[in-house]
Formats: structure tokens, sequence, C-alpha cells
């Protein structure tokens, strides 16, 4: 039998830190239900010293998730972060502490400032705090690919001995080849003092697009845990992409000697949900979960496919989800029908919110044919958006042509159910609606990208409008809206992006 090789998913912490992909704790306990269907062992639900948001996230996921997995929240290794973790923490039937520092000469010369003792220090006396607070501790080595190896090796042991359950080894900068990073796991496994009491875990980023590759030899060299995102989120070039190690794990296990116990029939899903909460797209040739993933637009790959689909397909589509559910929902459908496919897609509503969406549902499966599960994931976006929202839309009507001049009205209402109505010009449709939005809101940001995009197929599509909001600070706030018209899903998306802001 291989070894079983755990899945910690770091996509509500590490991923939310991707610019314009935060998360409010209603969003993340939506992806944390998803994370569950996919059987992952770990959730890393935040960081609550961060802010008293992330707390809140950290004690929502902890109470949902109850013990089908385990719950971890990160702090450093300093007290008052390490409480507020054990504080959010303690409704959590399977609770972890993550705590740790840098490890590297840049990080303990630049950033920390601190000599080598001082950080061994620093690591001993935050795992013991920790541990007292909390029986599972995992403690990271910040930057241990560029580390030197004998100090790695070191501080490791020491915080074995302080208690650690779990040591982290990131590569946090994707600076490793893939034969060096294994080496060093070996040597981890070979010579750190108790390390075979505790759980090996790694840690890759993809600044040079070898995040998947790092972490696969972290796991032929001994490693048992691996951290990664869904859908590579993260920073700068992201994460290790869940999908893409674990359909890896799959199809080498015997070499690896390994295997994880993820549903990988959830990956696309997962994918679209992730996507849709966070609002940056998949690119098409994404591995695993890509639009291109599985389609062949050369004759010679068809006409092998066609035969035999083996000949240019290592994976079966299904066995990642792509094939789709095949469900399809018009206005005839009925309530329960709505309910059970939304509770599928991980969307369990009590009933004054399924109302809403259900007179939202009519709406638009009266304007199209069929409803599809894009169009009911576009649907629960807006719905959750729009849910105690600073600033909606009531109304909207735009002029625009050659050679006229283009103008729109808004009415805009605030929390409170006032109507706020605004007029302005601009040099587009669009622009003549952000302005008079602006004129509302006053909280101008500078657009910095817009894309739309038709969520599912045919001329009645819903258009999906995602945007980039920075403010003033220099804060990136992204924004999405869908509705059969763009210009309405255009300011649908500032104003989510505005609201986000304001918050």
């Amino acid at each position: 039998m291989t070894r079983r090789i755990a899945i910690f998913d770091t996509t509500l912490r590490d991923g939310e830190q991707s610019p314009g992909a935060g998360m409010n704790a209603s969003e993340k306990l939506i992806v944390a239900r998803q994370l569950l269907r996919l059987g992952v062992d770990v959730i890393e639900a935040g960081f609550p010293a961060s802010s008293p948001g992330d707390f809140e996230s950290v004690q929502r996921v902890a109470a949902e998730v109850a013990d089908a997995a385990v719950v971890c929240a990160l702090a450093r290794a300093v007290p008052r972060d390490i409480e507020a973790a054990a504080e959010a923490l303690a409704g959590a039937a399977r609770p972890r502490i993550q705590t740790g520092l840098g490890v590297s000469p840049s990080h303990l010369r630049d950033k920390l400032r601190i000599t080598e003792q001082e950080a061994v220090d620093r690591a001993v006396a935050a795992v013991r705090l920790a541990r007292s607070l909390c029986d599972d501790v995992q403690f990271y080595a910040e930057d241990a690919g560029r580390a030197d190896l004998s100090f790695l090796i070191r501080i490791l042991e020491a915080a074995i001995a302080a208690g650690a359950t779990v040591v982290n080894v990131p590569d946090t900068t994707g600076y490793s080849l893939p034969e060096a990073f294994g080496a060093r796991i070996a040597r981890i496994r070979e010579e750190v003092r108790g390390i075979e009491r505790i759980v090996l875990s790694v840690h890759c980023h993809n600044d040079l697009g070898l995040a998947t590759a790092l972490s696969l030899a972290g796991i032929r060299c001994g490693a048992q845990q691996v951290e990664c995102t869904l859908n590579g989120l993260g920073e700068r070039a992201g994460n290790t992409a869940m999908e893409e190690v674990v359909m890896a794990i799959r199809v080498h296990g015997a070499e690896l000697d390994a295997h994880s116990d993820i549903d990988a029939r959830e990956f696309t899903r997962a994918s679209h949900l992730v996507s849709a909460v966070t609002g940056i797209k998949v690119q098409p040739n994404k591995a695993i979960v890509g639009a291109n993933a599985f389609a062949h637009s050369s004759g010679v790959h068809q006409d092998g496919v066609m035969k035999e689909r083996t000949t240019y397909e290592i994976l079966d589509p299904a066995s990642v989800g792509a094939d789709g559910s095949g469900i399809v929902l018009t206005a005839r459908s009925g309530r329960s029908a709505l309910r059970r496919r939304l509770a599928d897609l991980g969307f369990p509503l009590e009933e004054a919110a399924f109302g809403q969406v259900y007179a939202r549902f009519l709406g638009m499966a009266d304007r199209k044919k069929e409803v599809y599960d894009e169009d009911l994931e576009a649907l629960m976006a807006e719905h959750d958006r729009g849910h105690d929202a600073l600033w909606s839309l009531k109304a909207l009507q735009v002029s625009c042509g050659m050679p006229v001049v283009a103008a729109a009205s808004v009415v805009l209402v605030d929390r409170e159910g006032g109507e706020h109505p605004a007029s302005a010009t601009g040099t587009g449709p669009i622009d003549a609606t952000y302005r008079a939005i602006d004129e509302v809101v006053q909280a101008k940001g500078d657009l910095r990208e817009f894309t739309v995009q038709a969520i599912t197929r045919g001329m009645d599509a819903l258009g999906e409008v995602t945007v980039r909001v920075e403010d003033a600070d220099g804060r990136v706030c992204s924004g999405r809206g869908a509705d059969g018209d763009i210009i309405v899903s255009s300011a649908k998306a500032y104003l989510n992006a505005l609201n986000r802001m304001l918050r």
C-alpha cells in the first residue's frame, strides 16, 4: 500500500492573499463546504490576528466543518497572534495552530533583523505557547528553500523538541529546482532528530512555474503532507494547485509511493466556485480545470481521441468532473428541483433567502430557455454580493449611439432603503454609468481591469463582468456582476467593487 498524503488546503488563507481575491466570511463558508466535498484533510481558514473579519471567518469555518477536517489558523511567532488563533479556534472539533518565522539569511538579516540563535529561541517559545493552547501545532520555516541547510535542520529539531506535531518546509519564493528541493527534504528526513514522530509538510510557490513539480519532489523524498490551493491561487504567481498535485499523484502514485483520498470528481465544480467567489478567472489552458484541458482542435488529435480517448488524454474528463452534471433547469422545474440543485452546488439556503433566489431564478428562466449550473452559480454570487451591501442598483437607463453623447441615469439604494438618483454623461455607456454611480457613492476608484464574458452558451446567455478597482491607498478590490444586459452587469460589478472598497 502506498503512503497516504494529507492534503492541506490554504485557499481561504494564502489563496485569499491574491490581489483582489479577498473573501468575506459568508464566501469562505461556501468554499469551505466545497473543500469538505473534496475531502481535504486540513483547511487553513485564515489569520485571526490580522483583522476582525479573519477572526470571525475562522470561527465560522470551524463551526461549519465540525470534525470532518482539521481547521488550522495561522499565527506569526508572536504571543498575541498565537492567543488570537487559539481563541478563534475555540469552537473547532479538530483545531491546529500554525506558527513560525523566516529562516533564510535574507529573512533573518533584512526582515526580522535577528540572529540564528534568536530565531531558534523565538521558534521554541512560539511552539511551546501554541502547544499549551492546542494539541496540534504546525511550525513553518518560512523561505526554507533558501535557508542554510544546517540551520534549517537545527531550527526544525528545536521546534519538534518544543512540541510541534507538524513541521512545514516552504519554498516561499518558488526559488528551488525540484531536484534540489527534493534532496533538501531527503536530508531533513535523514538528519532531523524526532522527524519520525511528526508529519513533514511542504508548501511551494509558483514564481518559476515549478510549484507542482517542487511539491511532487518533496513527496517523492518523504513529505507526508502537501499544502496547496484551488486554481493555484496565492501570493504573486500563486501556490501549488491542488488539482494538479492530486491528479499527478493519481497518475504516478506507484513511482511516488503515494496516494490521496481526495474526491477528484469535485475539481471542476470547485474550480468554478472559487473563480466565481474571488473574481479571478482560470486561463483556458490551465491544467485539469481549464476550459481547454480536454479540448482538441487539431485534426490529428481529434482523429486519435475519437478512435481511442487515451491517445491524447491521460485523464478521463469524468474523473475530475469535467463532463458536467447534465441537469438543465427551466421555469417549469419548480421550487424543489431548484432547492436540490442549489444544495448540490454548495448553496443550502434558509426559506427566506430561498424565496428571494427563487424569484430571481424565475425571472432568469423566463428570459432563457435553459438555466445551467453556471447560471445558478452566477445567480448565487449576485445574491451573496447583494446581501448586506452598502449600495445596490435599483434602476439604470442608458442612451448612446453615434453621434449621440452617451448618458446614464441610475437609482441606487443605500442600506437603510433610501433611494439616490443621479445622471451623468461619458465617452460611452459604461463610462457614463460609472460616472453616475460616482456621483452618489463618492468613493471613486481607478478602474484597472474590465473583462466581460458569456457565462453559458447561446445568444441569451448571462453576461458576466469582472472589474478591478484601485483606491487612493493602492488597494485593489475586485467586483463581479451578471445580467442579461451587459451595461447592467457592468454597473453591478463596479458597485460590488466599491462596496468591498468601502468595507
